[in-house]
């Protein structure tokens, strides 16, 4: 395992700025997502080992970055956004890979949408563009972020279906992405279960122990490449219960990225009462999860 990764992600994109937006009402500015990002980066990046920014506005943030923090730059046109039916990531247009040194960026995530059991031809065809810009990075001296979001052709997550067959899924879209083929650095990956189903937090399906399998079973799919897992949205406190999980079952991953757990309860606050009380709630609650997530990974 490498350095810990205490990371922060504001990479959201189109729908960040969508909520921002009903949030200010008739106080909307043109600038408020980039103002929101801004103020999530300088209040958080100085407890952070890495801030992961947007292809759209990150470029606009490189110098706001606090001097211990390193850069992060995400290699999409729009987080999550898709081309079609197929799920397949749409790049940037205004810059590509070769550019990262000269704009200081050490670090490129990208993501794509995979689904084991989809058609082997659209797989190979994703996996074709994840080892192409694993390439790319190499060669450009660049760190590559992969994050396999994993999901199921004919079950909807979020369902009890989904939930036995998440683990599996998670599990089968690290095994592939470890391959040196894909030249990836760390794995960005999912928590293994979905704790709605799991014993002491939800409907109890799956009991404990057998999450904790769960996320043993998936980690060692990585053979060896450093692991961070993302929060997908769900609340602060179950992810850092996930995080403790993974500590408890013996898991050894580098760390986190953690967005919208963090930092989306200060999306209403902007909205109500601007950017000066939005500084003032990362700076208290935002600082505060922060390092509850870090003594997480410490304590378990």
């Amino acid at each position: 395992m490498s350095d810990r990764i205490h990371g922060v992600a504001v990479d959201a994109g189109s729908g960040l700025e969508a909520s921002i937006r009903e949030a200010r009402g008739p106080r909307a500015q043109p600038d408020d997502l980039l103002t929101f990002k801004r103020a999530v980066l300088e209040t958080l990046g100085p407890d952070a080992t890495t801030v992961l920014v947007d292809a759209t506005c990150g470029p606009d943030l490189l110098h706001n970055y606090p001097e211990v923090c390193a850069r992060m730059l995400a290699f999409e046109a729009d987080v999550y956004h898709i081309s079609d039916a197929d799920r397949i990531t749409v790049l940037p247009r205004n810059f590509i890979v070769d550019d990262y040194p000269a704009m200081g960026v050490e670090q490129l995530k990208f993501f794509m949408y995979y689904a084991p059991d989809d058609d082997p031809e659209l797989n190979a065809r994703k996996q074709d563009l994840v080892a192409d810009i694993g390439g790319r990075c190499r060669a450009a001296g660049i760190r590559y972020l992969m994050e396999p979001l994993v999901y199921h052709p004919d079950l909807a997550a979020g369902t009890a279906e989904y939930a036995a067959q998440k683990p599996d899924l998670v599990r089968r879209a690290t095994d592939v992405f470890a391959d040196p083929r894909f030249q990836v650095d760390v794995l960005k990956v999912e928590i293994p279960v979905d704790l709605s189903f799991v014993e002491g937090f939800g409907t109890a399906q799956m009991t404990r122990a057998q999450a904790l399998e769960a996320f043993r079973n998936a980690a060692a799919a990585a053979n060896g490449i450093d692991l961070v897992y993302l929060s997908a949205g769900v609340s602060f406190d179950w992810f850092e219960a996930s995080l403790k999980l993974a500590v408890e079952a013996g898991v050894d991953f580098s760390g986190f990225m953690c967005g919208r757990a963090i930092w989306s309860d200060g999306v209403a606050i902007f909205g109500a009462e601007g950017e000066g009380a939005l500084r003032a709630w990362l700076q208290d609650t935002g600082r505060m999860r922060l390092h509850r997530l870090i003594k997480a990974l410490e304590e378990g």
